[in-house]
């Protein structure tokens, strides 16, 4: 029989961990918002936590765990401000601080949301753009600077260094954790919405579910676009995010095949879709229309449904996806937009006009190394009948490719010409 003292102590650690899961950032952003130290705030709430595991098994656990988790962070951050002031000359105030604390807290103790507040203070344009992704991950999810590391291909000290600068330019220069006004809204949102979606791109970029510090990424990705959206429910491109990332997540199981291997996009059985995932998506993508108000992530979204209709009509949209391409390519400029695109138009204009696509792009810096690049030559080289340049292609983009299973269906593809 499981002792009692084990029972609870395992109680208080699955409400604790709970707590961590859904209320981390609310808890943070509140105390990160009337201290402007997100650092502090983290060790603060590191320490309720303990206090949490140390005292719940025993007194058991409180009806409203969150509550008590802010009170004991509040006492932690008052009693670091009480020490600062004695042995550092700290320019904080703790009592006024405790003043601060108390008057924003509503009498039924239900912590204020201000994860947006959070969330902008890390998107602010004073924080060096690559940080701004892992420092939302880390203070508004809870991540640790390791597995963020990890999931963007840093170093773990580097990342550490980094996260670190970045709280510390909020504090030194008083960065405000609220809406910023609307004069500036829209390019902040901007930042937010990247940031997020980078997040994601890393997450869904291990669709075998191999890399541990990759594990669940995209899914917090999603929940942090819920956030942005429902906080801001009147920017169509946080709809438009959201929208995006649902499309995209509707496939996953889809990727790839039993014994694990790639299965493209026209290859997928629509039948493995998530249905519910790509309804919310495209109600999603009708509201955000309705603002005409057209972004990026908006028209990514809208090509995504053009693909998805073909579990309705049996085929994807070709002429819409030209189109929505043309239009994106115009936003953004970007090379990865006019491969896409030239894909797309060699299944409505034949693979000749794809192919010179791909060819007005072909000397932009960086492509001879990007592997969809060769992906998408090969394969047009292939449908237009120029085997020996195929191979070629199929060569540059096998060499390229990193994930084992992308690269044992291009071996395939070359097979058949060969």
């Amino acid at each position: 029989m499981e002792p009692v003292e084990s029972h609870h102590a395992g109680a208080a650690f699955r409400a604790a961990e709970f707590a961590a899961r859904t209320s981390y950032g609310r808890l943070l952003a509140f105390l990160s918002a009337r201290n402007g130290d997100i650092a502090g705030a983290e060790d603060a709430l590191s320490a309720a936590f303990e206090a949490a595991l140390n005292s719940w098994p025993q007194t058991g656990i409180p009806d409203k765990p969150d509550a008590w988790l802010l009170t004991a962070a509040r006492h932690s951050l008052i009693d670091l401000a009480r020490h600062r002031k004695r042995h550092i000359d700290s320019a904080i105030d703790p009592e006024e601080m405790m003043s601060n604390m108390e008057a924003h807290t509503p009498p039924d103790t239900e912590i204020p949301d201000e994860r947006l507040g959070l969330l902008f203070a890390c998107a602010h344009p004073a924080i060096e753009a690559h940080s701004r992704a892992p420092l939302m991950l880390q203070t508004v999810l809870g991540f640790e600077a390791g597995a963020i590391a990890s999931a963007f291909l840093v170093a773990p000290a580097a990342m550490s260094q980094r996260l670190v600068r970045a709280k510390q330019k909020i504090r030194l220069a008083g960065i405000p954790f609220v809406i910023p006004g609307r004069d500036v809204l829209h390019e902040r949102v901007d930042s937010v919405a990247n940031a997020i979606y980078a997040a994601y791109a890393n997450g869904w970029s291990d669709p075998a579910g191999t890399e541990p510090h990759l594990m669940n990424l995209a899914a917090e990705a999603i929940w942090l676009g819920r956030v942005l959206a429902s906080l801001l429910p009147d920017q169509p491109e946080t709809l438009g995010l959201l929208a995006l990332m649902l499309y995209s997540d509707a496939r996953r199981t889809a990727r790839r095949g039993n014994g694990g291997e790639y299965i493209p996009l026209s290859a997928q059985d629509p039948a493995l879709w998530h249905k519910e995932s790509i309804d919310e998506a495209e109600r999603l993508l009708v509201r955000a229309a309705s603002f005409a108000m057209p972004g990026r992530f908006q028209l990514e979204a809208a090509l995504q449904s053009a693909h998805v209709v073909r579990r309705h009509t049996g085929s994807a949209d070709w002429h819409a996806i030209v189109m929505l391409y043309d239009a994106l390519l115009n936003i953004t400029g970007s090379p990865v937009v006019a491969i896409n695109r030239a894909v797309a138009l060699a299944e409505t204009d034949g693979p000749a006009a794809g192919i010179a696509g791909l060819d007005a792009i072909a000397n932009r810096p960086g492509i001879g190394q990007y592997q969809p690049y060769w992906a998408a030559r090969a394969d047009l080289l292939k449908r237009s009948g120029d085997t020996g340049q195929a191979r070629i292609a199929y060569g540059h983009a096998i060499g390229l490719e990193s994930d084992q299973a992308v690269r044992s269906f291009l071996q395939k593809q070359l097979a058949e010409i060969q």
